[in-house]
């Protein structure tokens, strides 16, 4: 069986489910802890670059809970221990 450790793709993968875990447990928890679902957003609004003969929207933005951090951090924890 091929070895994950040192594959960027499986860190990302590993992380991203450890954050939809981590905010699908806050979603869950944030009605009996209201402090568990309190949400900081990080990122830009969208912005429309008109160019004439091309046009850009770009924008980001991400919310972050105390639950979706720790799960990140579980994530990339768990990586290193595959």
């Amino acid at each position: 069986m091929a070895s994950f450790k040192g594959s960027n793709f499986m860190m990302i993968i590993m992380i991203l489910v450890g954050g939809l875990t981590g905010s699908a447990i806050a979603d869950a928890a944030g009605v009996y802890v209201p402090f568990l679902k309190s949400i900081v957003k990080i990122g830009f609004d969208p912005f429309i670059l008109d160019l004439h003969f091309i046009t850009l929207t770009l924008g980001f933005k991400m919310g972050f809970s105390v639950l979706t951090a720790l799960g990140l951090v579980v994530g990339y924890w768990v990586y290193q221990k595959i």
